[in-house]
């Protein structure tokens, strides 16, 4: 019996609809799987409205779904043969406890993929890079010839294409720590060719609630490889043990210093191979080099010839929101890297920027992340800062503390009129927030486009 067959004529809750694809995709698959749908969620069909609209365009072939939007019913649990959790519905939710209490079977559409899916796994997670490791490894993957798929916590289900992949594609999947934590503790073992964990940082502590339980959940990306598969782990991770992997795999390590792949006289090395030159990498952000050295680590594991990959380099162009050059405004150069929600990930970017700079911060603060390094960097470097939105006293606060200072502004569009206004000719506008966005808006990605908008605004 195939997964999809499983779920013929089983009553199914899919718990998070969403906005971003990844409900709609279970629910679509589910009801083409002959299964009885029921689909909830608390946002009201006005707050699903686009959503609600691409699904009503085309409808999937089967049962049409029961809609349950604006509240969740308890029976819609205790009722089910299966529940689909969306993976921003953490496992010990009372109603997913309830469920399994009633005889349901929890699972995701990240686990639903897994188990359908023929192709050649990789998964990729880490705190900062996986995203662009992810996109990386595509490209050069595809480059050298071979046939591969990208998605999964990327913004790309995979799960209706599950079923059509086959043993000659490539599947490179970003896994967040939300989707591995929602894997089934008794899962059998995966049969993922290669993992790899870009770095493990302090972040999503709201959700997790300590950094162990946060690593818990990234080290959980181990238990999907298969037998003889190979796992690419930061050199700093490898002595760990929640991050050994079983007897019959492999580990490459890596770090630009030293490791299995590393950056050896301004080239790109994994095992003495040469995979090209640094200086090729048309990518900007420095840290872009540790996600190039660890996608150019995989592809070569996945069967890259090392001259193919090398010719790549310089192809390769980047994923947008991640030190994106917005062009000249006036004599300053904006750059866009709203992708950043946490601190690390703005002192990252921060790297690749020289003085006389200003630095838009703000937005959501995620729980239980420190200020205090970025704050003396900002200080030490004299790097201008604009904070905003529900923060921003919180980030002034971290810089008055290290002896820096910030202009405070309520919202965004205010924030990036006074940096255009604070940032001398010649000078960088950096739009890095290191908070989430959802002061304002639904994601990082409506908070760029809205920096964008805001910056044509300006007169």
């Amino acid at each position: 019996m195939s997964v999809k067959q499983r779920f013929q004529d089983s009553k199914v809750t899919v718990m998070g609809f969403g906005l971003f694809g990844g409900g709609a995709s279970a629910a679509r698959w589910l009801v083409e799987a002959g299964a009885l749908v029921t689909i909830t969620d608390l946002r009201t069909a006005d707050d699903l409205a686009p959503a609600l609209e691409a699904w009503n365009t085309d409808p999937p072939n089967g049962a049409p779904p029961v809609w349950v939007l604006g509240e969740h019913r308890e029976e819609d649990f205790t009722g089910a043969d299966w529940v689909v959790a969306n993976p921003a519905v953490p496992p010990d939710h009372e109603l997913l406890v309830t469920a399994r209490g009633a005889g349901a079977k929890v699972t995701s559409e990240m686990e639903l993929f897994l188990e359908s899916c023929a192709a050649r796994l990789v998964l990729i997670t880490g705190t900062q890079g996986k995203s662009s490791t992810a996109h990386i490894l595509e490209r050069l993957l595809k480059h050298s010839g071979h046939s591969v798929v990208l998605g999964g916590n990327i913004g790309v289900s995979l799960l209706a294409k599950a079923a059509d992949l086959s043993e000659d594609t490539i599947a490179v999947v970003e896994i967040s720590s939300y989707q591995l934590e929602a894997l089934s503790e008794n899962a059998e073992r995966g049969r993922a060719e290669v993992v790899a964990i870009t770095n493990v940082l302090a972040d999503h502590l709201e959700r997790h609630g300590s950094v162990a339980a946060y690593e818990r959940a990234k080290a959980r990306i181990l238990e999907q490889l298969g037998p003889e598969g190979t796992a690419f782990l930061p050199v700093g991770l490898i002595e760990r043990p929640r991050y050994r992997v079983q007897a019959d795999c492999f580990v490459r390590t890596h770090s630009r210093t030293s490791g299995d792949c590393r950056v050896v006289e301004g080239r790109f090395r994994a095992d003495d191979e040469n995979l090209g030159a640094v200086s090729n990498l048309a990518l900007p952000g420095s840290f872009q080099v540790d996600n190039a050295l660890l996608a150019l680590g995989m592809a070569r594991k996945l069967g890259g010839e090392p001259a193919d990959l090398a010719r790549s380099l310089g192809q390769i162009k980047g994923l947008e929101h991640r030190m994106e050059s917005l062009g000249d405004f006036d004599g300053i150069v904006v750059v866009d890297n709203g992708v950043s929600t946490t601190p690390d990930s703005t002192l990252a970017a921060l790297e690749s920027v020289s003085e006389p700079c200003t630095l838009m911060l703000g937005g959501q603060a995620k729980e239980g992340l420190s200020w205090n390094e970025l704050a003396r960097q900002l200080k030490a470097r004299g790097t201008r800062v604009v904070a905003y939105g529900a923060s921003a006293q919180q980030i002034h606060w971290a810089l008055l503390q290290a002896g820096a200072e910030a202009w405070v502004e309520t919202n965004l569009e205010q924030a990036t009129h006074r940096a255009l206004d604070e940032t001398p000719k010649g000078g960088t506008l950096l739009f890095s927030p290191a908070c989430a966005s959802f002061d304002e808006f639904q994601n990082f990605k409506d908070r760029s486009l809205a920096f964008h908008s805001y910056l044509q605004s300006y007169k």
